[in-house]
């Protein structure tokens, strides 16, 4: 439907001799490229931090310093951008990590994806209390600023459906 009115808006600006190329972007048109944008940034920060051990990309995704709306005493706290890869760090060394998008809702500057984590433990892995995850669905909500970095995430996960490791190794967040 949506390429068929665009056909309809383009043969429309032909017949009245408008020209694309000089035309501005509306407010509409200028926020879907936005709305667009963040969503693929934000499939990419999964694709690279979580689906693949690609942690050191963790800057092309977050700002230096980013608030986090998480369980325990991680609620409401700023952190700098490295401790995304730390935490993505620490969750690969258990074994091979791997997850999947269900899908993506984005409305503003926020995007929520729902996405799928997996994860088949190593020997190292089994010895810290970990067991195969398949599947287990995780919701994360990102806003992002205008430059197009996470700034603030919401965290939404079936804990009760995951293993508990040890937690003594578990990356601290540093001031």
């Amino acid at each position: 439907m949506r390429i068929f009115l665009t056909s309809i808006a383009l043969g429309a600006m032909a017949a009245s001799g408008s020209s694309t190329a000089n035309a501005q972007p509306t407010a509409e048109q200028a926020a879907e490229t936005t709305l667009e944008r963040n969503k693929r940034l934000a499939a990419e920060f999964y694709e690279n931090l979580w689906f693949t051990d690609n942690t050191d990309a963790y800057a092309d995704y977050v700002a230096e310093t980013y608030i986090v709306h998480d369980l325990g005493d991680r609620k409401g706290v700023s952190e700098p951008a490295m401790a995304q890869k730390s935490i993505a760090d620490f969750f690969h060394s258990f074994g091979q990590l791997s997850g999947e998008i269900d899908y993506q809702i984005a409305e503003g500057d926020k995007v929520a994806t729902r996405w799928f984590i997996s994860l088949v433990p190593d020997e190292a892995g089994r010895e810290r209390g970990m067991t195969e995850v398949d599947g287990v669905a995780i919701i994360n909500v990102f806003r992002f600023d205008d430059s197009g970095k996470i700034v603030e995430i919401w965290n939404h996960r079936h804990d009760v459906e995951l293993p508990q490791p040890s937690r003594e190794d578990e990356p601290q967040a540093e001031d």
